[in-house]
């Protein structure tokens, strides 16, 4: 079984261990490392754990519209959502700490309850985009696996789920593949020397090859990584979501 064939309750224990290990992250932080940069730009990693709990509060809305039936937008807005993570980023380190785990633990509850049914009740994500609820889950996953990178601590694109990676490097591959210029970025293959992936990335005929296990390839892809552990020429990349 692969995460592309989980069902969600696959999904929800791979999403326990993920949160388990992003919370002795957290644990494991002193407060001067708290309000230090994260590898994001513009964001300590106070925001980034800021922005976790608020977004395990967003998905726990999908699932309460899943299970109801009453519209429940993701974030009552963009601007609300910024606001939010900008003003939990300065707390204290032992309220970020019960904030991150309340609202994971919050989420999971609810997820751990829902009818098989309905997870099949379909929402919008706060891109607009509509979905069944059975890729609710997956939506958490991808946020503690590559914001637990994003943290700048121990965890690297090399600890993630084999798993994990063989479902999200696809979808990346996909959605970079539909933003690509072709003046801009020309179409390239990837191929992962430590399984048997190869995708092509963008249309038309590739010009050249980029090789790396595929974790690498992976975090590349998602402006993770400089791709300093790949070989082959590295062209610019769009942003990824």
């Amino acid at each position: 079984m692969t995460s592309a064939t989980a069902t969600p309750t696959d999904l929800l224990a791979q999403v326990a261990e993920s949160t388990a290990r992003f919370d002795a992250a957290i644990g494991a932080l002193t407060a001067a490392e708290l309000a230090a940069p994260s590898r994001l730009p513009g964001w300590t990693r106070g925001h980034v754990i800021a922005h976790m709990a608020r977004n395990a509060d967003s998905l726990l809305n999908l699932l309460l519209w899943a299970r109801t039936g009453i519209e429940i937008p993701q974030y009552a807005s963009v601007e609300l959502r910024d606001a939010d993570i900008e003003a939990g980023a300065g707390r204290p380190l032992a309220v970020q700490h019960a904030d991150f785990t309340g609202s994971a633990h919050r989420w999971q509850a609810v997820a751990a309850t829902m009818p098989a049914a309905d997870w099949q009740a379909v929402v919008r994500n706060r891109q607009g985009g509509s979905l069944t609820a059975d890729l609710i889950p997956w939506m958490r996953l991808r946020e503690t696996e590559i914001h637990h990178v994003d943290l700048g601590v121990a965890y690297t694109p090399a600890d993630w789920p084999t798993p994990f990676v063989a479902r999200l490097l696809p979808e990346a591959i996909a959605d970079l593949s539909a933003k690509l210029v072709p003046d801009a970025t020309p179409t390239f293959d990837i191929q992962a020397t430590d399984t048997d992936f190869i995708a092509t990335v963008g249309p038309g005929r590739p010009h050249h090859t980029v090789l790396g296990p595929a974790s690498a390839l992976l975090a590349w892809l998602l402006g993770r990584s400089p791709g300093a552990d790949l070989t082959g020429p590295l062209p610019p990349l769009p942003a990824w979501k």
